[in-house]
């Protein structure tokens, strides 16, 4: 058994998310009662409010975080430790950043940037030298992981704007999210700041096979140094997933390690004019880093969108990893 210290940070402000208007559906999570309604029966056991808060934090207890549930009791079953779950900024407004004291003694990180952008979360000076740092260490990996960017119309024509968006909500077909949600600034800022910017572009429908599964993804296993993708055979379908849109330097200093296929039977997107697939799992170059960073998607970690087996083998692979010197 090797003895991996994971540290999942979720980087979402929880007075943000949870301060959010309800009567302003763009840009936010929703609440637990709207989850009740959407999805009716599902989620009907948190309908008791004097059990469970009906509010966003309702939905973020009870819905949210239990997506994870699933890869942190293996990663603890497999390490035979606990496996550290912090959130960036708690109810009461504590900040717990992530510097050098809170990386110490982590080798696995996970960064679940299900931040809003609308509430501003940026890694500030010493979180970055703290990242620059553990990744400058030959054992150390670090996954950051935004989610998708729907409804981003920046730079259009105000008379194009609502099209783009029903384009877009009509491709994923997800009709609990909101024309605009758009999440991952922590991750960006972390990213820009390493000098590999990302953007998390869209939110994309990936492909099934005909029996509902998963569609296989395209892998380039040369490039798996760390063997991460060994029995590795599907992702997800979370029906809304980003394009990991490398900028700059990152065309360099990033390989694309995964693409997952679109579903070119969904409606038209303006991403799929000319391309039938997105680059879904990122990984630094040997000589970026001493350490190994990739960038994929939050939901790669979560039970609750399909592929499980197969994420199970992934989740495996990088808890069990061998020791690099």
């Amino acid at each position: 058994m090797i003895k991996r210290q994971v540290l999942v940070y979720y980087a979402w402000s929880r007075p943000g998310e949870n301060g959010a208007p309800l009567h302003v559906i763009d840009d936010r999570f929703p609440a637990l009662f709207e989850s009740r309604r959407m999805g009716f029966p599902h989620f009907h056991e948190f309908s008791d409010p004097r059990e469970f808060d009906q509010s966003i934090t309702g939905f973020l207890d009870h819905i949210m975080k239990r997506n994870f549930t699933a890869f942190v009791e293996l990663a603890a079953a497999l390490t035979g430790q606990s496996v550290t779950e912090i959130e960036r900024v708690a109810d009461d407004g504590t900040l717990t950043p992530l510097d050098a004291h809170l990386l110490n003694g982590v080798d696995t990180l996970i960064v679940i940037s299900f931040d809003s952008l609308r509430t501003a979360q940026t890694a500030g000076s010493d979180e970055i030298d703290a990242l620059r740092a553990f990744l400058g260490q030959t054992d150390r990996l670090a996954f950051i992981c935004p989610h998708h960017d729907i409804g981003d119309v920046t730079g259009l024509p105000e008379n194009e704007l609502l099209d783009r968006q029903i384009a877009e909500f009509h491709h994923h077909g997800d009709k609990t999210i909101p024309p605009r949600q758009r999440f991952g600034g922590f991750a960006r800022s972390l990213l820009a700041a390493l000098g590999v910017p990302v953007e998390n572009r869209f939110g994309l429908r990936p492909s099934a096979e005909a029996d509902g599964t998963p569609t296989p993804v395209e892998a380039d296993t040369a490039l798996d140094r760390l063997g991460l993708l060994q029995r590795v055979s599907t992702f997800n379908l979370h029906a809304h997933l980003p394009q990991l849109e490398r900028l700059g330097k990152a065309v360099e200093k990033l390989d694309v390690l995964v693409r997952q296929r679109i579903d070119l039977g969904a409606p038209p997107h303006p991403f799929t004019a000319d391309r039938a697939t997105f680059d879904a799992l990122l990984q630094s170059r040997p000589d970026t880093f001493a350490g190994s960073l990739l960038v994929s998607d939050t939901t790669l970690w979560s039970s609750t969108a399909g592929g499980v087996d197969s994420l199970r083998e992934l989740w495996t692979n990088v808890v069990q990893r061998p020791l690099r010197t």
